[in-house]
């Protein structure tokens, strides 16, 4: 342990020129005393380490050394796919190898990274959505790890319908919009999981082997294709204004898929499209959403339902005043 301490020290220090034994007690999570020792120890190795005391002092490196003790450790090689993601990282229990890992990688670089430092100032990504926390996830550290390793699990899992205990072959983790899922194999085929859905875990000692040919993003895209199949399979006619077409396009990918495959328009500026919804009900409020600049033309059930809870709305607002 210690002696991965000192490696990351030196490393820190080529990486950042100057640190304080407070920078680095902090970094490690260590006493600054103990920052002392290490330091003491990097030098009685001969590496040309020293200190400068008082305001704007610490530690730094004689010019012009670098170490080539950049090996990756386990830890730190699987954790290497993370690296532009330090949320996820951190979420999934590889922060500290992630943060090594490119630590190591900007050591090799000319100049100590500069221009990696640099990217990463100015360039950041946020998977959550807007307006919406991230999601409490204790399990999933183990369930990363039993992912890599291929060992079964035993879950009580709450789904819409009902808390269910399944006993699955982790398979794959997924990031989406900001969520987790869990690719496994349950019950004879491959399901996804919400990992904030799932109540209890234990790793069990058994191990497994994926199906043959099984390739996570590829199958993700499939299943997300089929999910979208199942749920929008309702086919309907639409018109919209030219500011409806702008709401409708901005509203999902299938409004502007819409929008954008229509003629031309009508004397009025208006646009006639066919797209996919979901059932009545879920189809109709999101075109209430749009106003009165989108019209459902098809079919008649869809479009009485679009009716049925306009009616609603007036009803409940034409007493007040």
């Amino acid at each position: 342990m210690r002696a991965s301490r000192l490696l990351s020290i030196l490393i820190l220090l080529q990486l950042r020129q100057r640190l304080t034994a407070a920078d680095l007690a902090a970094e490690f999570e260590v006493s600054e005393r103990t920052i002392y020792r290490d330091i003491d120890a990097l030098s009685a190795a001969g590496v040309p380490v020293y200190g400068d005391r008082g305001p704007g002092g610490g530690f730094q490196l004689l010019g012009g050394y670098r170490t080539r003790l950049t090996g990756l450790s386990a830890g730190e090689a699987e954790a290497m796919a993370m690296i532009g993601l330090p949320g996820p990282a951190a979420e999934l229990g590889l922060g500290a190898a992630t943060n090594a890992a490119r630590n190591k990688l900007l050591a090799a670089l000319p100049g100590g990274g500069a221009l990696a430092d640099r990217m990463a100032a100015r360039f950041h990504l946020d998977a959550v959505d807007w307006y919406r926390g991230s999601e409490a996830l204790p399990h999933l550290p183990r369930l990363a790890r039993a992912v890599l390793d291929q060992q079964s699990l035993a879950m009580r899992y709450q789904s819409w319908q009902g808390v269910r205990d399944w006993t699955v072959d982790p398979l794959g983790l997924v990031l989406k919009a900001g969520i987790w899922y869990l690719a496994a194999r349950g019950a004879g085929k491959v399901r996804v999981f919400r990992v904030s859905n799932i109540g209890s875990l234990i790793v069990e000692d058994k191990g497994f082997e994926p199906p043959a040919g099984f390739h996570l993003a590829g199958w993700w895209q499939s299943e997300q294709a089929r999910f979208e199949a199942e749920l929008f399979a309702t086919r309907a006619t639409v018109r919209a204004s030219p500011e409806g077409c702008k709401r409708l396009a901005a509203q999902s990918p299938r409004g502007a898929a819409a929008v954008a495959g229509t003629g031309d328009p009508d004397a009025d500026g208006w646009r006639q499209m066919t797209m996919m919804v979901e059932d009545a009900d879920h189809g109709a409020r999101d075109m209430l959403a749009l106003g009165a600049e989108v019209e459902v033309v098809a079919p008649a059930g869809f479009r009485d339902r679009v009716a049925a809870l306009a009616r609603e709305i007036v009803a409940l607002y034409a007493g007040t005043g």
